[in-house]
């Protein structure tokens, strides 16, 4: 594990890309195999590979109750550290100086200790056996194992960096371990393979998501037109991203995973009883949505916000909170990936995968004519025949409608009805494009706009991460409701360097109470944000939150006295309600 660590500073050290691959390929091209592949494991920053869903659920306070047993340093040296590094890993190996100087783990060592730790119960079990993990380690090891349990190694290398090693390593096409590596979801096999040459052999392992393919912003219907004229529009959903893996009727297994790559099927049990229903293994992606039975239409995400992060969801809830899966793309069908074939053969392949479904089994929405513009967006649906078993509810699964535009002023058109719809702008896709895991490109665009903006004071302060590290550059702000000021939401971009680090020091100089971390400050900084989207939220004292918050300037002109009202906020809040159902985002991280 020390060679290991070592490797992993050196990587850190350089700010090449291409001397970041190369340490990492002569350190697997010299260790043994089973070794190499776990190291691959942990230089893509997991404890275990992708495909697997086993966790830690070792959290920061655990970790920073083990670290501060074992060095026997007070909290305030803990603290010191921390500020230091901005990170945990960092912070111990600079207080754990009691450690053994000698190594005395492998890597296969850290590899049984994790397998342990995960199926360990709540922290009572798991203390000890990180408390003995990290005593054995260097206090370099410890920095390294302290990072892959935290999900991040943060020393400049990505999964598409540890491919690029591997086939350096082992004389082979990049691209060939890519697409090995993306099959499998498995970066220690695709070692292997590519080890031994036999990369061409990895197989499509299904129940294991890919990467979901992601959209660039695009600032009007002008730019969006200027990376491609033939375009495929569908509204911008007020939903989860979801990824469905289904077995077909001869595997009645699906598997429903988030855009982080999370298992959500528990969250959402009626959606794989009705995706059962495919007769064919696929993998499609779409769109969760919490659904009105009575109007047929979406509803807001604060209701859909209810069904998520639960294992179990009880009758009532779904009863309650019925929603649906608007299928927009399909990445597997008829045994073969996919993602090579452009949009417009993908949504040909999709249209025939719901015309396989027996007739009822759930509602199948056909595309919207490109000529006919409309104020809702219409699912034409049949009758939903088939219920869920018993308890489980009703059950749908629709295909989202698509239509095209050929101008900007075309697009405008249905940008302006998408908005009137209560969403927040539109997906514009070139149907010529294939399906790139994990990319951002201008293949697909989000065409949207700031709903408003708000003078706020900032309230509270944090140290950032990356680059950001030694400056205060997330801030928590809040708006007036009498004499007293309710935060409302947390904003840490808009703001040039000079300006983060000027309010840096402002804010070191008028600290109310250090939390470490996080400042409470004294609240005279006013800001003016911009968001996208407003809704209801317990995270903060007003009640609501924002979408995607940005600063825009810094307010020297306008007193405290002057910024926004709760009032201003629930109006704000009742307007957007009031131009369609779609109206409320997750809230900001």
């Amino acid at each position: 594990m020390q060679q290991l660590a070592e490797v992993c500073e050196s990587v850190a050290a350089t700010t090449k890309k291409t001397e970041k691959v190369a340490l990492v390929a002569a350190y697997f091209a010299n260790r043994k195999s089973e070794e190499a592949a776990q190291a691959a494991i942990f230089l893509s920053g997991r404890a275990f590979p992708a495909w697997e869903e086993r966790t830690l659920q070792v959290g920061g306070a655990l970790l920073w109750r083990t670290v501060a047993e074992i060095s026997g340093k007070s909290e305030i040296a803990l603290r010191a550290a921390y500020r230091k590094y901005g990170d945990m890993g960092s912070a111990a190996e600079e207080v754990l100086d009691a450690a053994p100087e000698q190594s005395t783990l492998s890597i296969v060592d850290v590899a049984a200790a994790f397998d342990q730790l995960a199926l360990a119960s709540g922290p009572a079990q798991k203390s000890p056996l990180l408390r003995d993990l990290l005593r054995r380690a260097t206090p370099l090891e410890a920095k390294y194992i302290i990072k892959i349990i935290g999900g991040d190694l943060r020393i400049g290398l990505r999964e598409s960096l540890v491919e690029e090693a591997i086939a350096k390593a082992f004389d082979a096409k990049a691209a060939e371990v890519q697409r090995a590596n993306m099959l499998l979801g498995d970066i220690a096999e695709t070692l292997r393979l590519g080890q031994a040459g036999r990369l061409s052999q990895a197989q499509m392992r299904l129940f294991h998501p890919l990467g979901f393919m992601l959209a660039s912003p695009a600032a009007d219907s002008h730019e969006a037109f200027s990376y491609f004229t033939h375009a495929a529009v569908e509204d911008k959903y007020d939903g989860v991203r979801a990824q469905a893996h289904c077995g077909g009727k001869n595997d009645p297994t699906v598997r429903l995973f988030s855009r982080t790559l999370d298992e959500i099927s528990g969250s959402f049990p009626e959606l794989p009883h009705a995706l059962r229903s495919f007769p064919e293994p696929l993998i499609l992606d779409g769109e969760i949505l919490a659904w009105s039975e009575t109007g047929d239409q979406a509803l807001p995400f604060s209701s859909l916000q209810k069904r998520l992060g639960r294992k179990n969801v009880s009758e009532d809830l779904i009863r309650d909170i019925p929603v649906v899966y608007a299928v927009f793309d399909v990445l597997y069908a008829a045994g073969e990936l996919t993602i090579d074939r452009p949009l417009e053969d993908r949504k040909g392949i999709l249209a025939r995968a719901f015309a396989s479904v027996p007739q009822g089994k759930f509602r199948v929405a056909p595309a919207v004519a490109s000529g006919k513009l409309q104020n809702t967006l219409v699912f034409e649906t049949q009758a939903n025949e088939a219920q869920a078993t018993a308890g489980d509810g009703p059950t749908r699964v629709l295909l989202a409608p698509t239509r095209t535009a050929d101008s900007a002023e075309h697009l405008d058109d249905i940008f302006t009805q998408a908005r009137e719809r209560g969403n927040e702008g539109l997906m514009v896709k070139d149907l010529r494009s294939p399906y790139t895991p994990g990319r951002r490109g201008k293949s697909w665009l989000k065409l949207k706009r700031e709903l408003a903006t708000l003078d706020v004071v900032v309230t509270a302060v944090e140290w950032g991460h990356g680059k950001r590290v030694h400056v205060l550059s997330d801030y928590t702000f809040a708006v007036r409701e009498g004499d007293r000021l309710l935060n409302v939401g947390k904003a840490y971009s808009g703001l040039t360097d000079v300006e983060i680090a000027d309010m840096t020091q402002w804010f070191l100089d008028h600290t109310i109470e250090d939390q470490g971390f996080r400042r409470v400050v004294e609240p005279a900084i006013v800001l003016e944000v911009a968001f996208n989207n407003m809704m209801r939220s317990d995270r903060h004292e007003s009640g609501f939150a924002l979408r995607f918050p940005r600063i825009v300037r810094i307010r020297t002109d306008k007193p405290v006295e002057e910024i926004d009202t709760v009032d201003t906020v629930r109006e704000i809040y009742e307007r957007q309600g009031a131009k369609g159902q779609n109206s409320s985002m997750p809230v900001e991280s």
